[in-house]
């Protein structure tokens, strides 16, 4: 028999157990979700809800990302994971409190909702929002993120025995688990919470504990719309969607993105009034699901995309504890946590926006215009950082067409 026969005849190896793209999608799940939650609760408490209604927000953005993700999976047999937008929750937490406050927020979300769904409906949007040059838009988030990013250094000094231990356990597994490092950092804040409440004797009132949805009618401002909605928006779509699409491309997975952007923006409407602010295509986070890793048979790994949706929905039900953790936490210690959770995101941006030299000027001026703060006529800095960006850019190349 030849080595061809012989290899024709041999038994197919064996299939690594269901049991793997399962637990795949459960870590998935969990690091998505206790990574980021901080940065979630900080824009929306930034943008004026209450605790009620923050935890609104982080309970109705578990259930619509998980049944989302859930649905494309199941559909289009891919692992597909829906996250919600951790750069927008950066977007809000920048912008602060907007004219009309919470409801005018909510009505901003809304219209995010919008934009998507005009997305997958309307190509032309797309392709307009692709032309935006990239180094602009990641300067842009760059510059949202630099303040948030700032929270562990101060919070070293503000409160050292609190978020000390924070940022060595992040540090530690930075190096040894670097997809554990943030939620260990947050396991790690929350041993810090429970001992200064038993040093405290601190009461926690049980019905906090318990999860449920805060309904909030939207109002519509200029002032929202054009500054917390449009950058909110962009920010999705230019550091979530896109690369989420293409990170799925990496693995061999080509998204269909209409059905995607449906999906995603049918889910932010529906989370909107309850205090969701925007569900995308999960990026980073992607890979968990999709690499070899989860399973070696590229055809089976859909069920931790379905794992993933079913996984964040069960995790939905802990959005009150994490609210009241974060409502009685020492000063500095969540603020940190958020921040170490962007380190990356931060990294990311700054080397896209200035790695070509020809658009490193006008990204300097977006960075700056975005991590100052200011609001114009009620008009966030983000939407600003873009003007100022675009116009420097268009100036600079004008004078070029000139020569």
């Amino acid at each position: 028999m030849t080595d061809a026969e012989s290899a024709a005849s041999a038994p197919p190896p064996a299939s690594a157990p269901l049991s793997r793209p399962i637990v795949a999608g459960i870590v998935t799940a969990l690091v998505g979700v206790t990574s980021s939650f901080a940065v979630v609760l900080t824009g929306l408490d930034a943008v004026g809800a209450d605790r009620a209604q923050a935890a609104s927000g982080l309970l109705i953005l578990c259930l619509t990302m998980g049944a989302s993700g859930l649905l494309l999976a199941w559909r289009y047999r891919m692992p597909i994971t829906v996250a919600w937008s951790t750069p927008g929750a950066a977007v809000l937490a920048a912008t602060g409190a907007v004219e009309g406050g919470w409801p005018a927020a909510v009505g901003a979300f809304l219209v995010t909702a919008a934009l998507i769904l005009l997305t997958a409906l309307w190509p032309q949007l797309g392709r307009l929002i692709a032309r935006i040059p990239p180094s602009i838009a990641q300067a842009m988030l760059a510059g949202v993120l630099l303040p948030l990013c700032l929270a562990p250094v101060t919070g070293l000094v503000a409160n050292p025995w609190g978020v000390v231990p924070v940022v060595l356990t992040w540090l530690v597994f930075v190096r040894l688990a670097p997809r554990w490092a943030v939620p260990l950092a947050f396991v790690a804040a929350s041993v810090v919470v429970a001992v200064d409440v038993a040093a405290t004797g601190a009461a926690l009132d049980p019905a906090l504990f318990v999860p449920r949805l805060e309904f909030t009618a939207p109002t519509l401002t200029l002032g929202a719309v054009v500054g917390l909605a449009l950058p909110l928006f962009l920010v999705t779509m230019a550091s979530q969607n896109v690369p989420g699409v293409a990170i799925m491309r990496s693995f061999g997975y080509r998204v269909p993105w209409r059905p995607a952007m449906l999906v995603t923006g049918v889910g932010t409407a529906v989370g909107a009034t309850a205090g969701g602010h925007a569900i995308n295509l999960a990026a980073i986070s992607a890979a968990l699901a999709a690499a070899p890793d989860a399973d070696p048979d590229p055809d089976r790994r859909w069920v931790a995309g379905v794992a993933t949706g079913i996984s964040g929905m069960v995790l939905g039900g802990l959005s009150a504890a994490l609210v009241a953790l974060v409502v009685v936490a020492p000063a500095a210690v969540v603020p940190a946590v958020a921040g170490l959770a962007l380190f990356a995101a931060f990294g990311s941006s700054v080397q896209q926006a200035i790695d070509d030299p020809g658009e490193r000027l006008p990204a300097v001026v977006t960075f700056l215009v975005a991590a100052s703060g200011i609001a114009v006529a009620g008009v966030s800095a983000a939407f600003w950082a873009l003007v100022a960006g675009l116009v420097v850019r268009e100036v600079l190349h004008l004078g070029r067409r000139i020569r």
